[in-house]
């Protein structure tokens, strides 16, 4: 019978904690995945500005928000794609 030793044993140990907890924070614990569907886009213009973009397009504040979450409001750029028309499950 091979003998094992205290550095295998370690190693393996090791590599079993960090594939568990890679695969822990990967999971999506009690949450479906989001779903946006963008029907009109615009392309950001120099001096464009998320609240311009919204009295343009008559968007409230609420509904720009839920089908673009993760925009930053402060780190808009030319050419960027805005969604202007869309629905979110």
């Amino acid at each position: 019978m091979a003998k094992v030793n205290k550095a295998t044993t370690t190693l393996v140990l090791m590599l079993s904690l960090l594939i568990f907890v890679s695969m822990a924070e990967s999971r999506i614990l009690g949450d479906k995945t989001r779903i946006v569907i963008y029907y009109i886009v615009i392309g950001v213009e120099r001096g464009d500005t998320c609240s311009g973009i919204q009295q343009n397009f008559k968007l409230n504040a609420e509904f720009f928000d839920s089908i673009i979450p993760n925009l930053n409001y402060d780190a808009l750029f030319v050419g960027q794609w805005v969604c202007i028309d869309g629905f979110t499950n």
